[in-house]
């Protein structure tokens, strides 16, 4: 069923019934001196330059395509004022962004931190190109294969999880061997092993091009939560990478997937774990019922912080690199690396690019809560949160980084969406439209669109310069419990309590 956008709050009536304020930039505004630096490197660009103090960030970017020589293929640029640690972001012009509310003058010298865009523009999907059927029983997971948007696999409570050929749109292999509900899976990030984790205490391994069984993981005494895949960048060449696991008994396994060993296990929470994360510095991330994050060494298993802030359950982790993390040594072309060397080569690129700020390497974390909030963490340096992020009137069930670490996604009970900023964690804005509790979403690889899965059986895809609904995608005739966007941005997939999975297009 479609849903209606709910009638405005009498706030946004009253706003709507003020007159706008229109910046009128003073004609005698002087020029300022400024630098740019780039984010990743901190290295900077061109020595000082003398711009006019209304300069736009169009204007911005095509002076530093100048300053580098880009002029034939320009490349968009985001741009950020550092001022002390904080960085603010630059939006239509330096006037309206700095200068009128007093950040600085026109007498001080400024350095401007820019990131390149993504390269590539992804087109918001807009109708459901296939409903496809196979499942015996509600589709509890769901994700696509790190190089292509024509692969993807579901796990559901009929014990099964499927390869689906999304091109031809049909079922490619069934994976039958679990004894109960597929409640994770996880593909790993060189693309040729699919993980499964399941209520029947055991996690499978699969050929992803065959379907064959690989292997059976067991050794938790309860279901499996979460599973997670070593960082490709982190895995020698030649080696395969490990699983960590996460389960209702308490305790996380690291495995060795070439001999299908459990290498190590992490016991210290009281509770059922609820989410793990292997990060790219070599920590592993755990969340839990006992209302604990806790921080592994990958290496010896050692627990080196505990983090602990909030009320309730801790329901999801999400990592300021996720995205890059599951790309591994793949870009949005999809190029296959020619030997193992290249592919570590190439996955420690890609994770350089979005984890180093100002040339050190950054890792935040979000938790999200049965207690309504959120907190923003950076393990690495300290075990106080950063930021505590709160507005939501419910429980958070999910939370996601936009793929370049700008921004935090979390989905809610209380039937939205909020927008936080992904480096000091303030609110930035609240996406209302769904009339039922939100499960999760999804970020486009261009970090500008987002879409979210709901128990009012809808999708909906969110314009995030805007903060407007962009499509609204009705379709499910029952809840939607999974949804996610292709690493090449093609196509969405979701599945849920009517037992099919819809692929999603432009």
């Amino acid at each position: 069923m479609a849903t209606l956008i709910p009638p405005p709050s009498k706030r946004q009536k009253r706003e709507a019934q003020q007159p706008r304020e229109v910046d009128i930039i003073p004609t005698d505004l002087p020029n300022v001196l400024i630098k740019f630096q780039a984010s990743d490197t901190g290295e900077s660009v061109g020595g000082s330059v003398r711009v006019p103090g209304a300069i736009t960030e169009k204007q911005l970017e095509e002076l530093l395509n100048q300053l580098n020589g880009s002029v034939d293929e320009p490349v968009p640029y985001t741009f950020s004022l550092q001022n002390g640690a904080d960085l603010i972001d630059i939006k239509e012009n330096l006037y309206t962004s700095i200068l009128k509310p007093g950040i600085k003058t026109t007498e001080d010298f400024m350095t401007l931190v820019y990131t390149p865009r993504a390269v590539f523009r992804v087109k918001p999907v807009t109708r459901s190109s296939a409903t496809i059927t196979g499942h015996g029983s509600t589709i509890l997971a769901a994700q696509f294969a790190p190089n292509t948007s024509g692969k993807m696999v579901t796990g559901a409570g009929d014990s099964t999880a499927r390869i689906w050929d999304c091109n031809t749109q049909t079922i490619q292999q069934t994976l039958n061997g679990h004894k109960n509900w597929v409640l994770c899976v996880c593909w790993s990030p060189q693309g040729d092993v699919i993980a499964t984790g399941s209520m029947d205490a055991t996690i499978k391994l699969w050929d992803s091009k065959t379907g064959k069984e690989l292997g059976t993981l067991s050794g938790h005494g309860k279901w499996i939560s979460s599973l997670s895949w070593e960082p490709m960048h982190m895995v020698k060449p030649g080696d395969k990478p490990r699983l960590v696991s996460g389960s209702k008994d308490g305790t996380i396994k690291v495995w060795d997937t070439a001999i299908r060993r459990c290498q190590m296990t992490m016991s210290g929470h009281s509770s059922s774990v609820s989410c793990v994360k292997w990060g790219g510095m070599g920590l592993i991330y755990s969340a839990s019922h006992d209302k604990t994050v806790r921080v592994w060494d990958a290496k010896d298993g050692k627990c080196t912080q505990i983090l602990k802030s909030h009320a309730h359950w801790v329901n999801h982790l999400a990592l300021s690199t996720d995205h890059v993390l599951r790309m591994g040594s793949f870009d949005h072309t999809g190029e296959q690396p020619k030997s193992p060397e290249e592919e570590q080569i190439k996955a420690q690129k890609n994770y350089d690019k979005v984890a180093k700020v100002g040339g050190k390497l950054v890792e935040r974390l979000v938790s999200a809560s049965d207690d309504f909030t959120m907190f923003l963490w950076e393990p690495s340096k300290s075990n106080k949160p950063v930021a505590r992020m709160t507005g939501h009137q419910k429980l958070v069930n999910h939370v996601s980084f936009s793929p370049d670490g700008r921004y935090v996604a979390s989905a809610s009970f209380d039937n939205s969406i909020k927008l936080w900023d992904g480096r000091d964690g303030k609110f930035v804005a609240t996406f209302r439209g769904h009339v039922a509790p939100v499960y999760q979403t999804s970020w486009s690889s261009d970090c500008r669109l987002l879409v979210s899965c709901s128990k009012d059986t809808t999708l909906k895809v969110w314009d995030v310069k805007t903060r407007k609904l962009l499509s609204d995608l009705p379709g499910h005739a029952d809840e939607v419990y999974a949804v996610d966007w292709s690493v090449d941005g093609k196509r969405v997939a979701s599945g849920g309590k009517d037992k099919t999975v819809r692929i999603w297009t432009h």
